[in-house]
């Protein structure tokens, strides 16, 4: 028996459940990974995030408690070892909103709807004091494309999301969970409300301009959103926030920083990680990024990124590859 695993039979057992049986159900692009325990009809997720692969369990509990006090679902917290990495959480169903959708797709405006109504709610509550997503930190945070995924430093990107991000979307007021897209969203149709949608990997949020994670939700990397649902969606969480008419420009601004990051992010997973399995991922976020880009408020960031990004062609992606 590894190190890790005497430590998490440890703190299973001082929590009395050391006896339930142990599924792994998961890994994320991080370090951390997920277990299912369980004991005839029950069952609870265990959180492995092991301190000396970078992983804190802190912020997922602070967040937790957060969104609880809000009246949203995140898992709850039963057992915690902030030491070790080790969280003891409710499980909060076995069906994902990306798996529900692809079993049901009829439920799919309907599904999505929840997702926003979440946001809607998150839109109107006052953020912890968490990291402000300002002009400055966005353009910083896509340094990485050109690391990873150009593979050489393109400065001119960082000073052209920057800008961009100061013309049409300044102002950081709202939570952003982050990584809010539909494999981190629970869908519970027994329930009501709210309480339909589960809130996972949420330990990274941060408090950015209104759109965020519905920029998020709709480019998302791993799954195409028919553009009929975007358009309702958006719709939907106009009328519900009272943005103004500026929101169409600032929410393609949002989306276009993420993906522009995403691409980075993937990129190092292959490269750094042996994480080969977002590859495939990049030409959706670069499809997505392209559908951004088209917004005539972005024209000076388009150019920008026609002149220094590639597109992810089949030589390109290969070379991702460690």
């Amino acid at each position: 028996m590894s190190d890790r695993e005497a430590n998490i039979t440890a703190f299973l057992a001082q929590t009395g459940h050391g006896a339930w049986t142990r599924h792994v159900i998961a890994a994320d692009a991080s370090s951390r990974r997920y277990l299912r325990l369980t004991q005839g009809a029950k069952s609870l997720i265990l959180m492995d995030a092991p301190p000396e692969t970078g992983e804190n369990t802190a912020p997922f509990v602070q967040i937790a408690n957060f969104l609880t006090s809000a009246g949203l679902h995140p898992p709850a917290i039963l057992a915690q070892d902030i030491a070790q990495g080790l969280l003891l959480l409710s499980d909060l169903g076995p069906q994902d909103v990306a798996h529900w959708i692809d079993q049901h797709p009829a439920d799919a405006m309907q599904v999505y709807r929840a997702s926003v109504d979440v946001l809607v709610h998150l839109a109107k509550i006052t953020p912890p004091d968490l990291i402000h997503l300002s002009p400055d930190v966005a353009g910083g945070m896509v340094a990485i494309t050109g690391t990873y995924y150009a593979q050489r430093p393109v400065p001119d990107l960082s000073a052209a999301v920057t800008q961009a991000m100061a013309a049409l979307a300044p102002n950081p007021d709202t939570l952003a969970l982050r990584d809010y897209h539909a494999e981190n969203l629970i869908w519970r149709p027994d329930l009501t409300g709210l309480a339909r949608v589960g809130l996972l990997d949420f330990q990274d949020a941060f408090v950015a301009p209104l759109g965020y994670d519905l920029a998020s939700l709709l480019r998302d990397a791993r799954r195409d959103v028919p553009d009929d649902i975007c358009t309702a969606m958006i719709a939907h969480f106009r009328t519900a926030t009272g943005a103004g008419d500026d929101f169409s420009a600032q929410l393609a601004c949002l989306g276009a920083q993420r993906n522009l990051r995403i691409l980075g992010v993937f990129a190092r997973l292959a490269k750094e990680m042996g994480k080969t399995r977002y590859i495939p991922m990049i030409p959706r976020v670069w499809a997505q990024l392209q559908k951004d880009l088209a917004h005539p408020a972005l024209a000076d960031l388009r150019a920008v990124v026609d002149d220094v990004l590639p597109a992810p062609d089949s030589a390109l992606l290969a070379g991702l590859k460690p």
